[in-house]
C-alpha cells in the first residue's frame, strides 16, 4: 500500500510502506510474535529491539509500516509515549501495543487514542496471533460503518418484563439488532437471565461462558475480558449471555453485574440489557444510570397491577431514565382481558407501542435463528418495531451532550486513518 510521506518530518516523495514492524523490549516478547510473523509472511528482520521510545526515534526519520507492534514494557508513562508515537506515525497505521500494566482505565485511554489492541505481558501466543491476524484483516478490508458510528453518543437501554412470558427478551434482541444493523452502532446485548436466558438462542448462537466467568470472577471484568467473552451475532452486534447449570445455582453479585454493565457501556455505543424483573428489584442500582427503560407488558389484570408497581419503583430508582411502555403480543380475537382505555387509566399514562401477536412470524424467526425484527419486513410488526427503535433513541443524543467529533490520536493512526486514505 502506498502512503505519502509527511513533508513536515521527512524528505522525499512517495515511499512504499512495509507491511509490518515491531519494537520489543525483550526476547520473550519477540519469540511470542515471531511465529505469527512467519505464518503471515512478514519479514522477520522487522522485529526490532527496543520499545516504544525506540519506535518513536526510528519512525521520526523513516516511513512507518502499515501494522506496528510496540512494547510498552519499559514505559513509565504509556499514554504519553503513545502520544509521542502518534506524532511520527503515518496516517492509517494500525497499532498494537503490549505492556505490563493491567488497568482498565489505561486500556480505555489507549484504545480511545487510536490503538487497535492492547495485550498484557507476558504475552499469550494465541492472543498475539488473534490480534495480529485481526489487524491484517482490518488492513485488507476496513468497513466504512466502523467509522460512521465512532462519534455517536452512547446509549444504555434496560428491557424489563412486567410479567413472565410477555416477550421482553424478544423485544430486547430485536432492539439490539435494530441499533446495530439499522442505525449502524456497535451494540451489545447483555442477557442477565443467567440460567434460562435466550438472548443468544435468538441469534442461533452458543452463549459461551463469558457471563458466568464474569460473575464467578468479578475481579477479571475489564475491557480486555469483555472483548474475549462476547459472542458475535453480526459484525456490529455482540451478545453476552449464559446457560449456568441449574444444578449449581450461581450466586449473582450485584456489584459485579453493575461493574460489567459499566464496562460494556464503555466498550459499545449501545448496550441493551435484558433485565429480569426479580433481578432488577434485588439490585436496583442496575437501572440507576440507564437512559432508557422499556417495560414490556400485556393487557391482563395481573400485568396491569405489575406495570403499576414497576412504574412506581422506576420513579424512585431510575428518576432520570425515560420509560417506554410496550404492550407486546397483543391478540384482538378474543379481546384482551383489560381494554386499552382501562389499562391506560389504571397505569395513569399512555401505552407507547403496541406490537401485535404474529405466531407465523415468530415460528419463522425461530427456525431461521433470527430475531423478530430481522424477519419483520413487510409484516404487521414492521411499523411497531420501527416506532420502538425511534423511541429508544429519539432523545439520547441530546442527553449525551453530543457536540460533534472530538480530536484525538485516532486521527493519526488506526482504521479511520486508513479510510481517510480511501482504502
Amino acid at each position: 500500500m502506498n502512503a505519502p510521506w509527511n513533508p513536515n518530518k521527512r524528505s522525499g516523495g512517495l515511499a512504499l510502506r512495509e507491511p509490518f514492524a515491531a519494537f520489543v523490549c525483550d526476547d520473550a516478547t519477540a519469540e511470542a510474535i515471531r511465529p505469527v510473523v512467519a505464518e503471515v509472511g512478514w519479514p522477520a528482520d522487522k522485529i526490532n529491539k527496543g520499545g516504544v521510545r525506540n519506535a518513536v526515534q526510528a519512525l521520526s526519520v523513516s516511513a512507518g509500516p502499515q501494522i506496528l507492534f510496540v512494547d510498552l514494557g519499559d514505559s513509565s508513562d504509556p499514554l504519553n509515549d503513545i502520544n509521542a508515537l502518534a506524532e511520527v506515525c503515518e496516517p492509517g497505521t494500525i497499532v498494537i501495543a503490549a505492556g505490563l500494566v493491567n488497568d482498565v482505565r489505561l486500556y480505555r485511554d489507549l484504545i480511545a487514542s487510536g490503538l487497535q489492541d492492547y495485550l498484557l505481558k507476558p504475552l499469550d501466543p494465541a492472543a498475539v496471533r488473534e490480534s495480529l491476524l485481526n489487524a491484517q484483516g482490518a488492513l485488507a478490508g476496513p468497513k466504512a460503518a466502523d467509522v460512521a458510528g465512532a462519534d455517536k453518543p452512547r446509549l444504555t437501554v434496560a428491557v424489563i418484563g412486567a410479567r413472565g412470558g410477555v416477550g421482553a427478551t424478544s423485544l430486547a434482541t430485536s432492539l439490539a439488532w435494530m441499533l446495530a444493523e439499522r442505525q449502524q452502532r456497535s451494540t451489545a446485548l447483555l442477557d442477565l437471565d443467567v440460567h434460562f436466558g435466550t438472548g443468544a438462542l435468538a441469534f442461533d448462537l452458543e452463549p459461551g461462558r463469558g457471563l458466568t466467568d464474569a460473575l464467578e470472577n468479578p475481579s477479571r471484568i475489564d475491557g480486555l475480558f469483555i472483548e474475549r467473552a462476547i459472542v458475535r451475532a453480526t459484525e456490529r452486534l455482540a451478545v453476552l449471555s449464559a446457560e449456568a447449570p441449574i444444578a449449581q445455582p450461581l450466586m449473582v453479585d450485584g456489584s459485579a453485574l453493575f461493574h460489567l454493565q459499566e464496562e460494556m457501556r464503555g466498550a459499545f455505543e449501545g448496550v441493551v440489557v435484558d433485565l429480569p424483573r426479580t433481578l432488577a428489584v434485588q439490585h436496583p442500582h442496575l437501572v440507576g444510570e440507564v437512559q432508557q427503560v422499556i417495560v414490556v407488558t400485556e393487557q391482563s389484570l395481573a400485568a396491569t397491577r405489575d406495570t403499576i408497581r414497576l412504574l412506581g419503583w422506576l420513579k424512585s430508582q431510575a428518576p432520570n431514565a425515560r420509560v417506554t411502555i410496550v404492550v407486546n403480543k397483543l391478540l384482538t380475537a378474543p379481546a384482551p382481558e383489560v381494554s386499552r382505555k382501562d389499562f391506560e387509566t389504571s397505569i395513569e399514562r399512555r401505552i407507547d407501542v403496541v406490537i401485535p401477536y404474529d405466531a407465523k412470524l415468530a415460528v419463522s424467526a425461530a427456525r431461521q435463528g433470527k430475531c423478530l425484527a430481522a424477519v419483520a419486513k413487510g409484516s404487521k410488526l414492521s411499523a411497531p418495531f420501527d416506532q420502538l427503535s425511534a423511541l429508544a433513541t429519539s432523545d439520547f443524543e441530546a442527553d449525551a451532550g453530543h457536540s460533534g467529533p472530538k480530536k484525538s490520536l485516532i486521527d493519526k493512526f488506526n482504521l479511520k486513518g486508513l479510510l481517510s486514505k480511501g482504502s
